[in-house]
This record gives C-alpha cells, sequence and structure tokens, in this order.
C-alpha cells in the first residue's frame, strides 16, 4: 500500500450558529489547504467533532469533501464510533464514494483494555471498506486505550489484510519508532503530534503525519519537513520552536478544537461555533487570543488564502 508522504490535515467542521452542519465552506477550506502544502485532509476524526456528529452528517460531509477535493489530494474519512455496526456503514460508504482511506481510533464506550479487544473492533470496521487502507488512529488521552502499538501492529499483521499503520498521537517518540522499524518498516506510521515532527524526522520517521494545527499553521510545519530535506536542521528547528508557540497559545484556549477553529475565524474562515457541549470562545477571548498570537507575529507566518 501506498505510503503517505507529506502533512494531511484535520479539518474543522463548520457549523451554523445554530448549530447546524454548514457544507458551504469546505470547498474554499479545500483550495486553502491545499495552496499550503497540505496533501489531504482526514475528516470527521477529533478536530472535526466527529463524534458529535449524526451518520449523515458524517456521510454528507464526507461527500462534501469528495466533491471539493482539488487534484492529488486525499480524503482519508475517519469511521470511528460508539457503534461498530455505524463504523462499518461508514466504511463502506467511504469506499462507495472512492475515499482515498479509512481510519478509526478506539472506541471511548466501552473502554478497550485489550489487544484483542481493539484488533476485533478494527476488523470489523476493515472489512467494511476492503479496497481501502485502514488507519487505526492512536489518541489514548481521548479513549483511555493505553495499549502497546507493537503488539498491536503484531497482532494485525496478517490478519486485517487492508491495515495500513497508524496516525500516532501519543508522547512516546520511543514506541513510535518502534513501530516504525516493525518488520522492516512494514507499516505507515503517521505522526500525529505537531509539537514533535523534528525529533521523529531524526529518527527516520515522520515522511507522513496528519495534523491539527496545520488547519492555520500549516505552511510552518509542512516547512519543517522541507526544511529537514533540504539539510537545514537550524530553520526547522526554529520553525518547529514557533510551532510550539502557536500550540502553546491554543492551550490558554481549551486547545485546537476549540481555541484553534476560532483562529480560523481570525485568518478569514469562519467555521461558526463549536457543538454542544464544547464551551465555545466568548468575544472577550477571541481579543485576547488574537493579541495573544500578534505578539508572535503569527499572522505573518500563518495559512494565507
Amino acid at each position: 500500500m501506498e505510503k503517505i508522504k507529506g502533512l494531511i490535515d484535520a479539518p474543522f467542521t463548520p457549523f451554523y450558529s445554530n448549530g447546524e452542519v454548514n457544507y458551504e465552506p469546505i470547498e474554499r477550506y479545500a483550495a486553502m489547504l491545499k495552496n499550503n502544502g497540505l496533501k489531504g485532509v482526514f475528516i470527521n476524526g477529533s478536530s472535526g467533532e466527529g463524534y458529535m456528529l449524526t451518520e449523515e452528517e458524517r456521510m454528507k460531509l464526507a461527500e462534501a469533501w469528495m466533491k471539493a477535493a482539488p487534484s492529488d489530494f486525499k480524503v482519508i474519512v475517519h469511521v470511528g464510533s460508539t457503534c461498530v455496526k455505524t463504523s462499518r456503514r461508514l466504511a463502506e460508504h467511504a469506499q462507495k464514494i472512492g475515499a482515498f482511506g479509512i481510519g478509526a481510533m478506539a472506541t471511548p464506550f466501552p473502554k478497550v483494555g485489550r489487544i484483542e479487544e481493539l484488533v476485533k473492533y478494527c476488523e470489523e470496521i476493515a472489512a467494511g471498506a476492503p479496497q481501502l487502507p485502514f488507519y487505526y488512529y492512536h489518541i489514548p488521552a481521548f479513549n483511555g486505550a493505553y495499549l502497546p502499538m507493537v503488539e498491536l501492529l503484531k497482532a494485525v499483521d496478517g490478519r486485517i489484510p487492508n491495515f495500513a499503520g497508524i496516525k500516532y498521537t501519543y508522547e512516546s517518540l520511543y514506541e513510535y519508532n518502534q513501530c516504525r522499524l516493525y518488520a522492516n518498516g512494514k507499516y505507515d506510521m503517521l505522526h500525529g503530534q505537531d509539537e514533535t515532527i523534528l525529533p521523529c524526522l531524526a529518527m527516520g520517521g515522520a515522511q507522513g503525519g496528519i495534523g491539527g494545527t496545520t488547519n492555520y499553521n500549516g505552511r510552518c510545519l509542512t516547512g519543517i519537513l522541507k526544511a529537514w530535506e533540504e539539510g537545514n536542521i537550524e530553520e526547522a528547528r526554529e520553525l518547529q520552536n514557533f510551532g510550539q508557540e502557536v500550540i502553546n497559545v491554543i492551550c490558554h484556549y481549551r486547545g485546537n478544537i476549540v481555541g484553534g477553529k476560532r483562529i480560523m475565524k481570525l485568518i478569514g474562515l469562519d467555521l461558526g461555533p463549536n457543538r454542544t457541549p464544547f464551551q465555545n470562545i466568548t468575544d472577550d477571548e477571541e481579543r485576547a487570543l488574537k493579541a495573544e498570537l500578534e505578539a508572535i507575529d503569527f499572522f505573518n507566518k500563518c495559512n494565507q488564502f
């Protein structure tokens, strides 16, 4: 299976003020991401508030992104759900509309506590789209599935034919690298933490990744890959440090899903509020957020339209 090169964005889901999904901005959204160096999108995941969407909304969003996708722009559909039958239907739909791939994080309920439980979950979902690569989305902070990922790779090897790799969003660079080295690099290890791209590049990984702050800071993060490739280590360090500065700011405003989504409005693409029960940014917080970003010269370095 093809290994992804470059960074895939995890987009936000646009909402109207009444909480309904707004599909209108997606075409402009996709074009902006492509123009700022992103290679595709991983939709309906954590940044996209996927678990807070109905099955119909998730399918309509997948169709909208497929319609809007520029040429050579990958659409990976997150199909994880607390109901594995729903996940399988979403996987079938993603294959039907021609998506590049599918992915799923472990269900937050019931908590997955054993490798075999996780393998069965992935197996049933992946079977819904046998022609598409399936990526397990490892983000234990969201679902408590603190399981060893090398053991997962061993368990799926030869069992799930379309298992392509892992979107690895966890702090263990050691484990990430061990997964990358498993079976001579058999699986695609998509780096999932924007704050640690450079150290993973230094270990030989992070050729491909899926990010959340790439929505608005993609020029910086794709720049890390380019600087590394060109051997400009000092520039890569400066860009990684700036990426962390931006993350420091959004941590003051409930993280990427809430604070990051409001940054999109500040750079020219209003994606509306977050869906309940997220606590939305207030007007005063928005002004403070803007001031903090101005203080680090963000608006001269961020994604441009």
